[in-house]
């Protein structure tokens, strides 16, 4: 370990421990401090939109300031404000049931949520607000501090959002830890309370280890290969506009972007034009369109680039759906057009990894059953999407695949419905939050039981010296 990696350890350190005294000495947190840290994060975010905007612009390359507004902001603003409604509801004592006889003695139980103390986020650049914001609007509501570690790949993102944290709050409630892989991974090694990491799978499994080494309790959120699955009573024209709309949004670099699409083999042509058609609609031209948001960087932008190379050497049919017909091989952004792939196979790379790109593979099935079977022969996804309009085809869909979530008619939706728990499964990330359950994620449910001033031990026979009282409460706590 050289001289910089063990002054930054050492800072790191410094500020936790900091943090976790100021909670300890805190005590009791109060549902006005809660509301007011939930306060100040909204206000900033608003304050700061626009910088904000303008920071993940020039991080991407090129990225579309309503894109941002909507998926970045107003999502963050939304997971601040329904914490700020329900927060009330969310933080009283929960009873609960107490043994017979002991509840009917004067005995009570129930469980109170109390703050975990420190939670360390890790976010990612894709939706680097939103992910940012979401996560701590759950751990503030719980009356947590937090130490937030951005990605390294927006840093003017990272910058601004540091400086909107630094103006209104004390640096033992909220800190932003900026800085490389170097400082990511002294981070993933701290002695959190709890630590939230939301990216890919293949980083989750060093954050996994660096946190078993403190024992820090984690919640992933990761992605994979979400699939689409398309049945024989769906609203073709519905289902490719709905999507397309899913697949371009921030070009396809969300965690939950339908990754491939299975559709029944007579429908494969038609469904190939109304993709197309969908996706000419919304963006006629596309490389100085600025509405459509380029790829992060040369690295990214090289592997989706791979990923076509790779499949047209094995046989796939690219189909680039570029209605302006420009060309890309010179351009200011790293910009790739929708792109549909077709005749694929599973050596392929494009069907092996999460494309977390514009490039959609569309699979075809001669039987329904065909399509789930692929789907569960593969790593449990975090979203899975049914188009169709049959009851029983969509109720079979549900109980035979297992996933983080599902939408139902159209494609990732249910992540922004704050009353609903997100979170993956398996491969796909463990835990969730947002709303009550992100409350609860970040909360400890502490079990509270009031003893009454009876002498229940004794009353029941649970003491010695043993009698025929003791055999009654053996026999009771035995039946079946």
């Amino acid at each position: 370990m050289n001289a910089l990696q063990h002054s930054t350890e050492e800072s790191l350190q410094i500020t936790l421990a900091a943090q976790k005294k100021a909670y300890l000495d805190e005590g009791y947190v109060s549902y006005e401090t809660r509301i007011s840290r939930l306060d100040r994060a909204l206000k900033q975010l608003i304050k700061y939109q626009d910088e904000l905007c303008a920071a993940m612009r020039e991080d991407f390359g090129h990225r579309s300031t309503p894109h941002s507004k909507l998926t970045d902001i107003a999502a963050a603003v939304a997971a601040l404000n329904h914490s700020k409604k329900h927060l009330k509801k969310w933080m009283k004592k929960e009873k609960r049931k107490t043994m017979f006889p002991l509840g009917l003695l004067g005995a009570r139980s129930h469980i109170e949520y109390q703050p975990l103390g420190v939670v360390g986020i890790i976010s990612p650049w894709n939706f680097p607000v939103n992910l940012t914001f979401g996560p701590l609007a759950s751990a503030l509501a719980a009356g947590n501090r937090a130490m937030i570690k951005p990605s390294e790949l927006t840093p003017a993102t990272s910058a601004v959002m540091k400086q909107m944290i630094e103006e209104v709050f004390s640096e033992t409630e909220i800190t932003v830890i900026t800085g490389g892989a170097d400082v990511g991974a002294a981070f993933t090694g701290l002695a959190f309370d709890h630590m939230i990491f939301t990216g890919a799978t293949s980083i989750a499994k060093h954050v996994m280890a660096a946190a078993a080494k403190n024992l820090v309790p984690l919640t992933l959120e990761l992605g994979g290969k979400s699939p689409v699955l398309v049945g024989r009573s769906a609203d073709l024209e519905q289902a490719a506009d709905r999507i397309m709309f899913g697949k371009t949004m921030n070009t396809g670099q969300v965690c939950l972007a339908p990754d491939y699409t299975y559709i029944a083999e007579e429908n494969l042509d038609q469904f190939v034009q109304l993709l197309t058609s969908k996706a000419s609609e919304m963006y006629p031209t596309i490389k100085d369109n600025d509405d459509y948001t380029s790829i992060v960087n040369q690295r990214h932008y090289q592997r989706l680039n791979n990923y076509l190379d790779d499949a047209r050497a094995k046989g796939a049919s690219i189909i680039e759906i570029n209605p302006a017909n420009e060309d890309f091989s010179q351009q200011d952004h790293y910009k790739i057009p929708p792109t549909l792939v077709l005749n694929t196979s599973d050596d392929m790379l494009i069907m092996q990894e999460e494309i977390f790109g514009p490039l959609m593979p569309i699979c075809s099935y001669k039987n329904y059953q065909d399509a789930i079977d692929y789907v569960n022969s593969k790593p449990r996804p975090l979203g899975l999407y049914y188009f169709g309009h049959d009851a029983a085809e969509e109720e079979y869909t549900l109980t035979h695949t297992t996933s983080g979530g599902v939408t139902l008619n159209d494609v990732i939706m249910h992540v922004i419905q704050e009353d609903l728990p997100f979170g993956g499964i398996g491969p796909s990330g463990m835990g969730s939050y947002h709303g009550i359950d992100g409350f609860r994620t970040f909360s400890h449910a502490k079990s509270v039981y009031r003893q009454t001033n009876r002498n229940i031990a004794a009353l029941v026979g649970l003491k010695p010296p043993f009698s025929k009282k003791t055999q009654r409460a053996i026999k009771m706590q035995m039946k079946s």
